[in-house]
């Protein structure tokens, strides 16, 4: 099969990934008006959300046992195409809640398959590529917000139409399985404790990611006097930083090694978040948010590359391998919703009286990747594996 247009596919599918969920994100306000929703409300619809994703990236760790992850993967996309259009012209809230139930369960699956699909791709390109394919979700979270701004004097239901991405991205070239015998999915051993570490990295980095996004534009909306059009600029720039930096992130990791860079990268990250807890301006907390993205942007794509490799193993058969890579990246995807729980719950709670505070926190759990960063060294990886 032709990889570049597997690895095409893949890109397509973090890139649709990104923009469906910005999307969906930057539109919250309108949703809770158009249906009178309190903050408590529009939160537990959110933490269904983000429960019903869990669940759908464990049922893809099933089923990848057995099924193909191109198969599941485009099984996803399909439900959130069917999801966003119901969420979005929803004419009664019991609707909009089913179509944001539906939303999160494809959103597990897609979550967990792209991710199948990028390592089992990293795999047979033999160098890292799974930065470049974040890079691609990034890019995708820019395109979702940008147009909300551009589409803001139209209707919600007109956003309906976002449906269209994911269904057409369904139908790409995804890298198939090498499949074993049907005996396979018995032979599918999940080496569960070797990866707890890199998966800690995997929750700090998204209680950071989640925390930005959830509370960033609040930081600026609540201790600055900032205009409300710039509001949305603390995620923009967190994004596009993050983006650049995981587009050249590939290079960078073959360049310098996953160890340097994560360290270099999470201290870079404190010092982001201490410029965004001091700042004396919102022009320069927009700074801090992005350098911030710059800092963390590879720690996800490098923790589901160690992850894979934990996985892999050496001696089994090429469908073995990939059958025990595909199910752990399924469960490993797992952490990022423990992070994002704690991104979107913690740091609210704890910056209830002042996000500076609540910045605060992790301005420090950042630095916890530091001495976590070893795990990622493949030298490590196969050693724990042996384990």
């Amino acid at each position: 099969m032709d990889l570049s247009r597997a690895r095409a596919a893949a890109a397509a599918g973090f890139l649709s990934q990104g923009l469906i969920l910005l999307s969906l994100t930057t539109r919250l306000p309108e949703f809770q008006d158009r249906w009178d929703l309190s903050d408590v409300d529009l939160s537990l619809i959110l933490l269904m959300m983000i429960l019903l994703a869990g669940a759908g990236s464990v049922l893809a760790e099933g089923l990848a046992r057995r099924r193909d992850s191109a198969l599941l993967l485009r099984a996803g996309l399909l439900i959130v195409a069917v999801a966003v259009p119901v969420l979005c012209s929803a004419q009664s809230a019991a609707f909009f809640i089913g179509g944001v139930a539906a939303y999160g369960l494809g959103l597990g699956v897609v979550d967990a398959s792209t991710n199948m699909q990028a390592v089992a791709l990293e795999h047979r390109y033999d160098r890292p590529i799974l930065p470049s394919f974040h890079g691609a979700w990034t890019l995708g979270g820019v395109l979702g917000a940008a147009s909300t701004l551009a589409t803001s004097d139209l209707p919600l239901p007109a956003s309906a139409v976002l449906g269209v991405v994911p269904l057409l991205v369904a139908f790409g070239p995804f890298l198939p399985r090498d499949h074993g015998p049907t005996e396979l999915a018995t032979q599918v051993a999940v080496p569960w404790r070797p990866i707890m570490l890199v998966g800690v990295a995997m929750v700090l980095f998204y209680m950071v990611d989640t925390a930005v996004q959830t509370w960033g534009p609040l930081f600026l909306d609540h201790t600055f006097s900032t205009p409300q059009r710039y509001v949305a600029l603390a995620a923009l720039a967190y994004l596009v930083a993050s983006g650049a930096v995981r587009i050249a992130g590939d290079s960078l990791v073959r360049r310098h090694g996953a160890v340097l860079v994560l360290r270099v990268g999470a201290v870079v990250a404190a010092a982001a978040l201490a410029v965004v807890v001091f700042s004396p301006s919102w022009q320069v907390a927009v700074l801090g948010f992005a350098l911030l993205g710059a800092g963390v942007a590879v720690v996800a794509p490098l923790s589901f590359s160690a992850a894979a490799r934990i996985a892999g193993g050496e001696g089994f058969d090429p469908a073995v391998r990939q059958a025990r890579v595909d199910a752990v990246i399924a469960r490993f995807n797992q952490f990022n919703y423990v992070g994002a729980l704690l991104g979107s719950v913690l740091t609210g709670l704890i910056g209830s009286d002042s996000l500076r505070i609540g910045f605060a926190v992790p301005m420090v759990l950042v630095l916890g990747i530091v001495p976590l960063a070893p795990a990622f060294a493949p030298r490590l990886a196969a050693s724990l594996n042996r384990r």
